[in-house]
């Protein structure tokens, strides 16, 4: 029996067993945490059909005003390293920045976290641009079965993602996909999402599951079960024992932690990070990773971490005690 046959026949627990014994062996039981930094609530496209954006696009006039503060951006780097998080990448929609502005962006936090970041800002061409401060490109794919990607995004064509992840690995950087459990697609379609995997050479997979919105055409629909989404996990894992996967939770879904780290998860994200951090489910997160027999790198209470050391950077000052004062409060 196949992957795909022992996930729709209820199997998950079987292939969560040879998952997490082959996570054991080729990555170890450290956990990261990573952290999305966003540049802009703009973009160019605005029709992806599962997307807050889409809903936002009319009621914004001037797309400049929803850049965010370049500051504010340099300090939540700032503090997600002094946590011992990582940059998940940097995100934005179309058509928010000008290459030339992301590759300044990605340098300075480079320089602050002394780890190169991974973009996520739509189809980019001629990525000849960047150099070292990057160190891969990831393509929104969102779902790999290309008649239900057509419906979902139909402004964003799959070729377009392909031909600019070639391109990134063709420059010699890493090459990572988003996939977003939910949309309606079914275990079957792991077949494409595994040939896409292959046929790309992918480095990183990040899964997320299905978070509605209001006033989008999922705003009434449930999030998978949380068993459907670890078996897509394990079965992910079982056939790239060696490839990084990042695995997404919402506040409201943290009992998935545990089986999305046995499921072969490297890094856990898409927390909103200064709400939770030093509360009891921050706290949470770390007892779900204990509790997977994982070690995490990095903290998601302890506060003394935020204040440690002071930036050399002062202008950003005023944006780190914001953000600080923040996570005070939820004390």
């Amino acid at each position: 029996m196949n992957l795909i046959e022992k996930i729709n026949d209820h199997e998950t627990l079987d292939i969560l067993n040879k998952a997490n014994s082959i996570t054991l062996k080729e990555h170890g039981n450290l956990v990261t945490l990573e952290r999305a930094i966003f540049l802009s609530w703009w973009c160019d496209k605005g029709d992806c059909a599962f997307c807050y954006m889409s809903a936002q696009k009319p009621r914004i006039k001037e797309p400049s005003k929803a850049r965010r503060n370049i500051n504010s951006i340099f300090a939540e780097a700032e503090l997600v390293r002094r946590i011992g998080w990582n940059v998940e990448f940097l995100s934005g929609g179309y058509g928010s920045f000008s290459r030339e502005e992301i590759k300044d962006i990605s340098r300075i936090i480079y320089r602050i976290t002394g780890k190169p970041v991974w973009l996520n800002v739509g189809v980019m061409k001629d990525l000849e641009i960047f150099g070292e401060e990057i160190v891969g490109v990831t393509g929104a794919v969102e779902t790999a079965n290309p008649e239900l990607h057509r419906k979902i995004c139909p402004s964003k064509p799959l070729n377009d993602i392909f031909e600019m992840l070639d391109s990134a690995g063709d420059l010699g950087f890493k090459k990572a996909i988003t996939i977003i459990l939910g949309l309606g697609e079914t275990p079957d379609d792991l077949k494409y999402l595994f040939d896409l995997i292959d046929d790309l050479k992918i480095d990183r997979v990040i899964f997320y599951s299905l978070n509605p919105h209001k006033d989008t055409p999922y705003e009434y629909t449930p999030q998978p079960a949380s068993l459907y989404y670890a078996g897509i996990v394990a079965a992910t894992r079982i056939k790239f024992p060696k490839m990084e996967i990042i695995a997404g939770t919402w506040i409201d879904n943290l009992a998935n932690i545990g089986p999305l780290l046995l499921a072969g998860a490297n890094g856990l994200t898409k927390f909103p990070l200064f709400k939770m951090f030093s509360t009891n489910h921050g706290k949470r997160v770390e007892e779900e990773v204990k509790w997977a027999g994982r070690e995490l790198i990095g903290t998601f209470t302890d506060l003394n971490y935020l204040s440690k050391e002071e930036t050399p950077y002062p202008e950003l000052e005023p944006f780190i005690k914001r953000y600080i004062d923040k996570c005070l409060r939820n004390k």
